[in-house]
């Protein structure tokens, strides 16, 4: 450990904090220190003397104890607020859509509002990828051929489904679609709320 960080007041005030924090966190959950333990592989005594102040938060405690609970490591240790928040975006224009990102962080879930313009008439192709998509679509129709289904959403309405299914989704008719998206690692069971295409 870096010697100066022992005298160092503001680092001292936030983990001076932490042990308030689980404290109130736990209790909040109904959660009992031995379920605690059982849950993290942390003794009781050491839960005990975390809450207490008796003992010096780390990395190696903290990190179990947020994935008990649940919850970012920053809701454990009350880290100041870091920076502008804002995503400044930066539209990509591909293809007859413009993307524009609203998720800042790589990896992980990202979110983006697509502007989809009507194109030429073509034989979509459906396509197959790792991962999980949901679609939110705020104006214009929005087709979605995935797998067998072939389905049309309008404003207002949504779709979720896990991409390592085939699919394509774009305008329908001469009117352009906007829609947000929601992309993410994790695959899970399809939810659909659309009707049929019609004839």
């Amino acid at each position: 450990m870096n010697e100066h960080h022992r005298d160092d007041p503001e680092i001292d005030a936030v983990l001076t904090g932490v042990g308030p924090r689980l404290r109130r966190l736990r209790k909040e959950r109904d959660v009992t220190l031995a379920a605690l333990s059982a849950a993290t592989g942390i003794s009781v005594s050491t839960l005990s003397r975390l809450e207490s102040g008796g003992r010096r938060p780390s990395l190696e405690l903290l990190l179990p104890i947020a994935r008990a609970h649940e919850v970012p490591l920053d809701d454990l240790i009350g880290a100041p607020p870091v920076g502008d928040p804002r995503v400044r975006v930066k539209p990509i224009v591909h293809d007859g859509r413009t993307v524009l990102p609203l998720t800042a962080r790589p990896g992980g879930l990202q979110a983006y509002k697509v502007v989809h313009r009507a194109g030429r008439a073509e034989v979509p192709e459906q396509r197959t990828h790792e991962g999980y998509e949901w679609l939110y679509v705020l104006s214009g129709k929005l087709r979605l051929l995935l797998a067998e289904h072939d389905l049309v959403l309008d404003a207002g309405e949504a779709a979720e489904f896990d991409t390592r299914l085939p699919h394509w989704f774009g305008p329908v008719g001469e009117q352009p679609v906007e829609y947000l998206s929601l992309f993410g690692p994790q695959g899970e069971r399809m939810h659909v709320k659309a009707r049929p295409k019609r004839a």
